[in-house]
């Protein structure tokens, strides 16, 4: 029951209650799922590993941030409570995750999950483009329809932007979180690596209809979303899986010729990619980092920034979560993505990972039945880890131009890593977590990283210029 009402309520929150439930949605549906999720994860609480792992202390971490630095604007109490409410959907999906989505079997469904999210999109965006709708829609005459917003499609899946070359483009964009096409861009770039967790060894065939041809389709999704920092995230991706196969410069090599056929073919819809395009974007950065020293602890405020910049946003993860819930926030973003970078890598790592030893109970306050402990071997555990480090790589870099932070998709792969890390702890096949003693310095460490990181890239952009 738990694991079925998790992948409604991950679906919910990628494609809103009121595309999937209808007139349902005015009932609040999301919320009654979220209830019902709570209600019977209590026996699994007892004996789960997230009430103990740093993460679950980020998420509540951040949630109060969010919440006081709103409370302390001029929105006051009303608003504090509205953007912890906008916070805690995508949150809970890593406690969901860990809970419900703790066998192989599972998470292969979420996986799936994530890729018929994108292919919904992605489908009903070929389909209008094929009918000619976006075509259709009447371009804006600045001398007779300066009215007209110049986002406005006649297809719901589509935005009309002009490129550099003042032509019109059309974009790929989808639903709720990912109503935008670099948001929809960022998740088919953290679902293509996972698409590979259906390979399987020396059969071909069904690795040409379960791997090849759905990542192909997440491609060209991501191809119609003619987002720049979706090609960039997927040139990250690319060198991170090349290197482990043929090596750095090779990888290197190879990436570069096929982001020049990519160019090539317009993926960007022909938007350049350089210093310059990006001017008004860095210019935004930098004014996010103004908004921080002036504002350092709690921010202006979350989902405020753009009221500080014109109704415009920075375009950057880590600015927007230091402009608007200050260092607090942005260290306790750094405290969930810290242990789950490090469990990812350590998990996929053939040296860090050991043949299957005697299962490890857990501890627990609570008498609980006897539990059957999944198989795994050393190998998978390996290429899982491995497919979710290349994952959270594209999320990462795709968020580097994105003003999304606190994302579904983040604690979705958290709890995914994590589940996958304790199959391999519950069979004694990898070592422990880092203490908690051990992560907070860490932690505060990228966190003052990350901060050092926006400015130099800041100074250098406008160095550049």
């Amino acid at each position: 029951m738990g694991f079925v009402l998790s992948i409604i309520y991950f679906a919910t929150n990628y494609l809103t209650p009121a595309f999937l439930f209808g007139p349902l949605a005015d009932l609040h549906i999301e919320v009654i799922l979220a209830t019902l999720i709570i209600i019977v994860s209590i026996p699994a609480l007892a004996r789960s590993f997230v009430v103990k792992s740093p993460q679950s202390l980020a998420i509540i971490g951040m949630a109060i941030a969010v919440f006081f630095s709103v409370l302390f604007t001029s929105h006051g109490y009303d608003g504090a409570v509205d953007a912890f409410l906008l916070f805690i959907p995508g949150g809970a999906c890593f406690f969901f995750v860990c809970l419900h989505c703790s066998t192989k079997a599972r998470l292969k469904i979420l996986v799936l999950m994530m890729f018929l999210v994108c292919m919904f999109v992605v489908g009903r965006g070929t389909i209008d483009l094929l009918r000619g709708v976006p075509q259709g829609t009447p371009v804006p005459d600045p001398d007779v329809a300066s009215n007209i917003p110049i986002d406005v499609t006649n297809s719901p899946y589509f935005i009309r932007q002009r490129n550099g070359e003042t032509d019109w483009i059309y974009r790929l964009q989808g639903l709720g979180e990912i109503n935008d096409p670099n948001d929809l861009g960022q998740l088919l770039v953290c679902t293509i690596p996972l698409i590979f967790i259906f390979w399987r060894e020396k059969q071909l065939i069904p690795n040409i209809f379960f791997v090849f041809l759905p990542a192909a389709a997440l491609l060209f999704g991501a191809y119609l979303t003619h987002s720049r920092g979706t090609l960039v995230a997927l040139t990250a991706v690319g060198i991170v899986a090349g290197r482990r196969r043929i090596g750095t410069i090779p990888s290197l090599v190879v990436v570069g010729l096929l982001v020049v056929a990519a160019m090539s073919l317009h993926f960007t819809g022909g938007r350049d990619i350089s210093a310059s395009a990006g001017e008004d974007r860095t210019a935004l950065w930098g004014e996010s980092l103004q908004l921080f020293k002036v504002h350092p602890f709690i921010g202006v405020g979350f989902g405020l920034l753009s009221d500080e910049t014109g109704g415009l946003t920075a375009h950057n993860s880590v600015a927007v979560c230091a402009a608007e819930d200050g260092i607090i926030g942005l260290f306790f973003w750094s405290l969930f993505l810290f242990p789950t970078l490090r469990d990812a890598w350590i998990g996929a790592s053939p040296q860090e990972v050991h043949d299957a030893g005697p299962v490890v109970a857990e501890e627990t306050r609570f008498p609980q039945p006897e539990m059957t402990v999944e198989e795994i071997d050393k190998k998978e555990i390996n290429r899982f880890e491995q497919l979710l480090f290349l994952s959270l790589t594209g999320l990462l870099v795709a968020g580097w131009f994105l003003s999304r932070t606190f994302v579904s998709t983040l604690f979705l792969l958290g709890g995914m890593t994590e589940a996958i890390y304790q199959m391999g702890l519950r069979r004694g096949m990898i070592t422990s977590r880092l203490r908690f003693d051990r992560v907070l310095p860490y932690s505060a460490g990228l966190t003052v990283g990350l901060i050092i990181l926006l400015y130099v890239t800041v100074r250098i952009l406008n160095l550049s210029r």
